[in-house]
């Protein structure tokens, strides 16, 4: 099932009630987000408002939180965030404007918490993959366009791909090896504990990347990823080491 929501430009509007919402950057800065759109539609609701009526009907109003309330009262949502999350503040003001940053240890220099106040490091092992002939190791990206899975463009200058997404990123000598041209229509396959997962109709990108290796953009090549593979400790799944073979489209 599909649910359509607001886009990060549209405004958020209930009752008159100009709502906004808070995010968090990749520098920590948490700071409003309000759109500025008319929504495509009257039948759009937002994000909390479907998060919120899906746990409403799912609790049948048997449990603790008030969802039906927090469907329409990002202060209250808020509030729960300043109280249950370190660093969180009286974010509904403090979010004003240039907003404000949640506590770094990094950038503060403050590691008295940490055992002899110190930076604690590990050492990992490399997990050694094993693959056949005819398979290759696929890890899925971003493109330049792109903030986690919202595409806002099919410009790609990090890599010098325009306008497609269905790419992937192989090394010249294993292209050489499978007798596969620039730009040749490939489908790509992976097979997890007997079960085939495909994805088609990708372009081939000759691209400097280690041989045995390949990558292309996600969310495209998610349904190559096996849903009970991951991390041991974080339960990461496998996006970045998925076991894949290629074969050429019929077109």
């Amino acid at each position: 099932m599909i649910f359509t929501s607001f886009g990060r430009s549209e405004k958020d509007i209930y009752k008159g009630h100009f709502q906004f919402l808070t995010c968090v950057s990749s520098s920590v800065l948490l700071r409003q987000s309000k759109g500025l759109l008319q929504p495509t539609s009257e039948h759009i609701k937002s994000e909390p408002e479907i998060i919120a009526m899906m746990a409403e009907a799912y609790f049948q109003g048997n449990h603790s939180m008030p969802w039906s309330s927090l469907a329409h009262d990002y202060e209250t949502i808020r509030r729960f965030i300043d109280n249950t999350v370190k660093g969180f503040d009286k974010t509904s003001e403090r979010s004003k404007g240039h907003g404000y940053y949640l506590p770094n240890n990094v950038r503060e220099l403050d590691f008295s918490k940490l055992p002899e106040g110190k930076a604690q490091l590990t050492l990992n092992s490399i997990v050694s993959v094993q693959l056949t002939d005819d398979e290759l190791l696929l890890m899925t990206i971003r493109s330049h366009d792109q903030f986690n899975t919202t595409i806002y463009g099919l410009h790609d200058r990090y890599r010098g791909v325009h306008n497609e997404r269905r790419v992937i990123f192989l090394n010249p000598v294993d292209m050489q090896k499978r007798g596969i041209e620039k730009q040749e229509v490939l489908n790509l396959k992976s097979v997890y504990d007997g079960v085939e997962r495909r994805a088609e109709q990708f372009l081939a990108i000759p691209y400097d990347i280690p041989e045995g290796n390949c990558a292309a953009y996600f969310p495209e090549t998610n349904l190559l990823v096996p849903i009970d593979k991951f991390a041991d400790g974080s339960r990461t799944p496998i996006s970045k080491s998925i076991k894949i073979s290629l074969e050429k489209a019929r077109v």
